[in-house]
């Protein structure tokens, strides 16, 4: 892809996606977190995701930011929404496209900006940083689940 160069007279806002994947494991839902090894949030649980690159979908975000955190590879991604309150990111302005899919309980291990990966019964969260518990919230109601 050939350099690009943007110059605008306007802020512009940084785009994320973020991933909440379910997993149903002995009548139990489970969602797979990770554990952010750097601030804001540092060591605190999150949703995998991350920032878009300039020559990526923001699909291929999400599912790019999936597997460098977590190892878990999810093609089938579904669109939940788009979450943009303007103080949901303390370092800058930033809107996220969030994305779910449901898949087995696999093994996943915490890699890039994530210290761990772990899967959690939806019954017993840590606390969520930024607004990643709204956004989990969504992903269950919109799925009927508990």
């Amino acid at each position: 892809m050939p350099s690009l160069s943007y110059c605008y007279a306007h802020p512009r806002p940084s785009i994320t996606a973020d991933c909440v994947i379910l997993g149903i494991e002995k009548h139990d839902i489970k969602i797979l977190l990770i554990e952010r090894k750097g601030v804001p949030y540092q060591h605190c649980w999150a949703l995998p995701g991350g920032f878009l690159n300039m020559d990526e979908t923001i699909e291929e975000c999400a599912r790019r930011e999936l597997e460098e955190e977590t190892g878990l590879i999810i093609n089938d991604l579904q669109q939940l929404g788009v979450f943009s309150k303007i103080d949901r990111d303390p370092r800058e302005r930033v809107i996220t496209v969030a994305f779910y899919a449901i898949t087995d309980v696999k093994k996943v291990t915490g890699s890039d900006d994530a210290a761990k990966a772990r899967w959690f019964s939806v019954k017993e969260l840590p606390p969520l940083a930024f607004d990643h518990q709204e956004i989990l919230n969504k992903a269950l109601f919109r799925l009927e689940l508990p």
